[in-house]
């Protein structure tokens, strides 16, 4: 095992894109550590570059101490595991995941007990003499899992390795990936765009947007204390509610005023409002939690929702709308309150899943 560290890595293409820029991170011994992101991010070029497939522009990688700039991907001693298997269609299960270490020259005794061990971790003894056609999605992708692991490397590296599964069968995968690392221990760097994703497998996750780093924290801390607007948005399902507004004081505290005709006025508590009183006056944007939305006894500090969209989940509703002022408002309550198309709701946030932002699309969190 090894840990992986990234200073100041800068990839530009020719044309002048600059796909990542100011990338620095350390990545403990065993430690998974998952980059999220939308589409274009940088999080797999990122990879890439740490897998040697894409050559850096500039910065330093290093893997278990040793600069790997100019290292050729063969010989960096790292495993890589891809959103399509890669499996050889002519070849058996266990002469897939066999023949890496077969061309490195190993013993047919421990090549055998090699992949003997890597499908028993993964619940694939009784496949090895199958052909990829007739395994599953989930079957073919533990497979190529396997391929890696027999290769006993320093460090994993998966980019987007379920997403070609359908819903249930990703479930089942993550939570088997996540007690294959457990048993494992090896350093591994997980892609995906998915958020869930990122926040159920890694020890710490990596939140990317235009090749920058937005915040690196272990899962919760993202979830309950993100760095900036566009963090709170992109982590969290459904997506946090942003409504623009201003601070303004008044005797009986701070309050937060919807922008727009008819629009909320919501009393902060005394401990956020101690913490604001250098913003009075300003534009911000409070950010709400779907799941922090109460139904509220009265119209005094709640927002006024005109339901559009009702959604039931089983134990919860979702609940889509529109405040007076104008601002889109999805709520997830509890499934035994009843709404519908053409109701009005009063909705009070929750202060524990409540945040004030910064106005703009990536404005600083201030509480």
């Amino acid at each position: 095992m090894a840990d992986v560290k990234l200073d100041r890595v800068v990839k530009k293409y020719p044309n002048g894109q600059v796909a990542v820029r100011d990338f620095s991170l350390d990545i403990a011994d065993g430690e998974l550590v998952v980059f999220v992101g939308p589409s274009g991010c940088g999080k797999s070029t990122t990879l890439r570059m740490v897998a040697g497939l894409e050559d850096i522009s500039s910065g330093t990688i290093s893997i278990a101490g040793r600069v790997v700039n100019d290292v050729e991907p063969k010989d960096r001693d790292i495993a890589m595991v891809f959103q399509n298997y890669a499996l050889y269609p002519h070849m058996s299960v266990y002469k897939n995941m066999a023949l890496a270490l077969q061309l490195r020259g190993l013993a047919k005794a421990e090549v055998d007990r090699r992949v003997r061990h890597a499908a028993g971790l993964l619940g694939i003894e009784a496949f090895l003499d199958r052909k990829p056609a007739q395994l599953s999605g989930g079957q073919r992708q533990r497979v190529a899992v396997g391929r890696a692991i027999v290769r006993e490397p320093r460090a994993f590296l998966f980019d987007e390795p379920l997403s070609n599964l359908d819903a249930k069968m990703r479930v089942a995968t993550r939570a088997e990936l996540k007690a294959l690392h457990q048993r494992l221990k090896t350093t591994t760097i997980y892609v995906t765009h998915d958020q869930e994703e990122a926040m159920t497998l890694g020890d710490r996750i990596v939140v990317m947007s235009a090749g920058l780093i937005q915040q690196v924290a272990p899962p919760l801390e993202v979830y309950r204390a993100p760095v900036n607007r566009f963090v709170a948005g992109f982590v969290g399902t459904p997506a946090m509610n942003f409504a623009e507004g201003k601070l303004m004081g008044g005797a009986g505290g701070l309050t937060f005023t919807e922008r727009g005709q008819g629009g909320a006025t919501i009393l902060l508590d005394e401990n956020r409002s101690a913490r604001l009183a250098s913003h009075v006056g300003r534009e911000v944007t409070l950010g709400v939690r779907p799941q922090a939305w109460r139904i509220a006894p009265g119209a005094d500090n709640a927002f006024r929702v005109a339901v559009s969209v009702v959604e039931p989940l089983g134990d919860a509703i979702d609940v889509h709308g529109l405040s007076a002022a104008g601002t889109r408002v999805v709520a997830r309550l509890p499934a035994r309150h009843s709404a519908r198309p053409g109701d009005t709701l009063l909705l009070a946030p929750d202060p524990e899943g409540t945040h004030l932002f910064e106005s703009g699309p990536e404005g600083r969190t201030l509480t």
